[in-house]
């Protein structure tokens, strides 16, 4: 459900509005906008089975255009929001990884650290996962994902919709983790595998390490830190998306969790905790590039800390060029540049987001995670690349 940024009805309506972001970046509206990123995102939505498309760009003098285009409801044909609420998914490992670092300049935890330390007893596996043992694993491979933690999560064998209503606590989902077998041994030279499980025990040792909830971890030190106004990590019990948000949509299932023929399903309301602190948060595309600004600017990390979470392992799995961070991704653009960010596929939306290193930020999202991955990465690229 929260996979990284991998290999990656006709339009009812469609919009586009240039706004000025608010906040203490300096960000200014821009007048006219990228006609053929326009178009790009008109075509993702061509066939309805892509319902809606939502970009944010931020040039590198600050200046924002956030772009829509397909229908936010294919029940009402409703235009999508602009600069609507999406969950983030995967995205939100960068929030994770950023106040685990936090904490690592605050001297409550090292990187290098055991799981052990904090969680005494805690990560034993058993069944076909008895190699699993905290006292081998270490912060920063799970940050990196070379803790060999399995990569499934738990309880999604059937997809989302038999447990959408379902709260999960994250040891519960620890726990049923611990029963698979690991990828590999902690730490493997040149070994990599993604872990959503992995950072769903990294949040728990932070959690550990501050004293404090998770989410208000995140919360305080990041999103209330840098004035995000429209991301928030969700709460025990919490289905909904913050209004303005277009619907999330997925395929109709058979027996076997295999897409088949059918009116999409609306799976806009399920309950997130099933994620964590490795897929639980949602925003709006615009309140992602001003993260990504304020990361790079060093409102959030100093220079040596950012430095170090810009370290990256070799990911196969992840697109040619790609290599992972500490809870960050490389990505070497078509034209040539690197860009750093994340991407995320929670069910019912696709979304990515990355920053140059000039600050041009970009964030796009669509309304249906299992459809045009590649096309949507291309576009995101090219918007990337770009520039107006």
């Amino acid at each position: 459900m929260v996979a990284a940024a991998m290999a990656a009805v006709a339009v009812a309506g469609l919009a586009l509005t240039e706004v000025a972001s608010a906040g203490a970046s300096g960000d200014r509206s821009r007048s006219g906008h990228d006609k053929a990123l326009q178009a790009g995102l008109e075509a993702l939505v061509a066939d309805g089975r892509l319902p809606g498309m939502l970009m944010s760009v931020r040039d590198r003098n600050g200046r924002v255009t956030n772009y829509t285009a397909g229908v936010g409801d294919v029940r009402t044909k409703s235009k999508v929001p602009t600069d609507g609420y999406v969950r983030i998914a995967s995205i939100t490992k960068m929030f994770t990884a950023v106040a685990t670092l936090q904490l690592a300049d605050e001297g409550k935890l090292a990187l290098d650290d055991t799981v052990e330390k904090f969680l005494p007893g805690v990560v034993r596996g058993t069944g076909d996962g008895a190699a699993i043992d905290g006292r081998t694993i270490t912060i920063r491979q799970l940050l990196n994902h070379t803790s060999g933690m399995p990569t499934g999560v738990p309880f999604m064998g059937n997809g989302i919709l038999p447990v959408r209503d379902r709260y999960f606590e994250t040891r519960e989902m620890l726990d049923a983790a611990l029963t698979q077998a690991p990828t590999f041994a902690p730490g493997q030279d040149r070994v990599w595998a993604y872990s959503n499980t992995g950072y769903m025990l990294l949040g728990l040792v932070a959690q550990k390490a501050a004293g404090r909830p998770f989410a208000e971890v995140v919360t305080d030190r990041i999103i209330d830190r840098i004035g995000l106004k429209k991301t928030y990590y969700p709460g025990p019990g919490d289905r909904d998306i913050r209004a303005p948000h277009p619907q999330g949509y997925l395929f109709p299932k058979d027996d076997r969790g295999e897409p088949t023929a059918g009116d999409l399903i609306d799976i806009t309301r399920f309950d997130p905790s099933i994620a964590g602190a490795a897929g639980q948060m949602i925003a709006a595309p615009s309140d992602l590039n001003k993260f990504l600004v304020a990361l790079q600017g060093g409102r959030l990390l100093k220079p040596g800390r950012l430095a170090e979470m810009r370290q990256t392992v070799d990911a196969p799995g992840l697109f040619e060029g790609w290599r992972y961070g500490l809870g960050v991704i490389e990505m070497k653009l078509s034209c040539g540049i690197t860009a750093y960010g994340h991407g995320g596929d929670a069910d019912g939306f696709q979304t990515r987001a990355a920053i140059t290193p000039d600050g041009r930020a970009v964030t796009v999202a669509g309304t249906n995670d299992e459809v045009r991955q590649y096309e949507v990465i291309a576009l995101f690229d090219k918007a990337l690349c770009a520039t107006k």
